[in-house]
């Protein structure tokens, strides 16, 4: 199965959980199958990409990272690449790579989508199928340089500033969803 195959699949599994969500999944759907190149940052309509809210082993924290460029504080994640053979695995080795854990445990599913303009290919529109991850009990931030400005945990209900009501979303599900999945340990 390939990645856009893939994509497919984990879209149209994926139950929406309100009006506004089964829109964006709708398009993202209508998209791969309009672009073959659907999920590689070439594609310059837009591209898909995978990104995770890293939650605590008590869920009380979130880690964020501070983005080099629009200097926001925001979860991980980024560009499909070649060897990510499923979207979770692109989340997965994304949130790993920005936040130097090792051992997170994702959630089988999505817990939101959202869909953003960035300036990729001098303008294109980010489709991010957003999922969310359990760090370890005894989990170490290790900041890349080459990935963001900061890194840092911070309280799920009060994420620091500057951030977006995108970000505050996605943890607020992020945390629902990963109490409602119960304990979680690889």
């Amino acid at each position: 199965m390939s990645l856009r195959e893939d994509a497919r699949a984990v879209l149209t599994a994926w139950a929406a959980p309100d009006p506004g969500q089964e829109a964006l999944r709708v398009s993202y759907l209508e998209h791969l199958d309009a672009h073959e190149d659907a999920m590689w940052r070439d594609c310059l309509p837009g591209h898909l990409t995978a990104s995770t809210a890293i939650i605590s082993a008590d869920g009380d924290r979130v880690a964020l990272v501070l983005h080099r460029i629009h200097r926001m504080w925001l979860q991980t994640g980024g560009h499909c690449e070649s060897d990510d053979a499923t979207l979770a695995e692109a989340a997965l080795r994304e949130a790993a790579e920005e936040s130097g854990i090792v051992g997170l445990t994702l959630l089988p599913a999505p817990v939101r989508l959202d869909r953003h303009t960035v300036p990729c290919g001098g303008g294109s529109v980010h489709l991010d199928v957003q999922f969310a991850a359990v760090a370890p009990d005894d989990a170490v931030l290790v900041r890349d340089p080459d990935e963001s400005a900061g890194l840092g945990w911070f309280p799920v209900d009060s994420p620091p500033e500057p951030t977006d009501d995108s970000v505050r979303d996605l943890v607020r599900a992020a945390v629902v969803a990963v109490r409602d999945h119960g304990p979680v340990r690889p």
